[in-house]
């Protein structure tokens, strides 16, 4: 059985623990109004620039004309794996739900004979995966510097991937985030983003388009392609920080129920003690 002053140190480290959690549970949870907020703006830009591009898309088809973006370069051999993780951990599952994603679809891209590389955004993402997929890395986009992501950060994801995309080193480009629904709720997404896909979105007005929709097409998917990874830059970073709450709330949870195992065990061996030295000075006396 631990000694009084054993418990009593390890009482008053869980408490300090529990000090840091709660801070932590804190800042998290202002940090998720910003990224909530941010998050929730994007998505209705998001969403009607997804409308017109799937407009324009299905009345340009996939033929000779169409723009690469959309088409593709007629190959489907090398992927390209964009992993969109945290810079920190103490945020429960999320990264991990993240890369368990990722390398399950690398693990299947890999079984049908294809060639996978991966450009990994945040620290922890390439931490998991550096151990089995090191060899397919190909880049790395360090955010850990930057407090507030701007669509610049997305621009410059988006000119790697298509820089890879134009110069032929990669016929597939496919983005893994997680989506924020909740504080106790985030959902891993995959979604592939070169050749461009556009599902949902369509819409049933006709338009008359001046340019010609390719034309249009072209100018407009790459800055498609750079609005998708800034919505899932955003969708992330509310995640996390709703990922982290979550967590630090349960850590903090944990610590007072440890804290009050310790002090009814702390409190019954201290009565153990005394008891005990009742009974020596008791039989001391009765002795003489």
């Amino acid at each position: 059985m631990p000694s009084l002053k054993a418990l009593k140190n390890r009482i008053g480290s869980v408490k300090n623990t529990r000090k840091i959690t709660k801070a932590m549970q804190m800042v998290a949870a202002a940090k998720l109004r910003r990224a909530q907020e941010a998050a929730e703006a994007a998505r209705p830009y998001a969403e009607r620039m997804t409308a017109v591009m799937s407009a324009l898309a299905a009345g340009v088809g996939t033929g000779d004309d169409a723009p690469r973006l959309l088409a593709g370069n007629g190959r489907d051999q090398v992927h390209l794996l964009v992993v969109m993780t945290g810079e920190r951990g103490l945020c429960g599952g999320f990264n991990s739900s993240i890369v368990k994603l990722a390398r399950a679809r690398a693990n299947e891209l890999v079984a049908q004979g294809k060639t996978v590389k991966m450009l990994t955004v945040g620290k922890k993402g390439r931490e998991q995966l550096k151990r089995d997929w090191s060899a397919a890395f190909v880049g790395h986009v360090d955010l850990g510097e930057v407090k507030r992501v701007g669509y610049g950060n997305a621009q410059t994801i988006t000119r790697q991937v298509n820089a890879a995309f134009e110069d032929g080193s990669v016929d597939v480009v496919t983005i893994f985030y997680n989506r924020f629904q909740s504080v106790i709720s985030q959902i891993p997404t995959m979604q592939q983003i070169i050749p461009a896909r556009f599902e949902g979105g369509a819409t049933t007005a006709l338009y008359d388009y001046e340019p010609s929709e390719e034309v249009i097409l072209a100018d407009l998917l790459p800055r498609s392609i750079a609005t998708q990874v800034f919505t899932a830059l955003l969708e992330n970073g509310a995640s996390e920080q709703g990922a982290r709450m979550s967590a630090m709330d349960n850590a903090t949870r944990n610590a007072g129920d440890m804290i009050n195992k310790l002090t009814i065990q702390y409190n019954r061996s201290r009565q153990a003690a005394i008891t005990k030295e009742l009974i020596e000075i008791i039989s001391g006396a009765e002795a003489l």
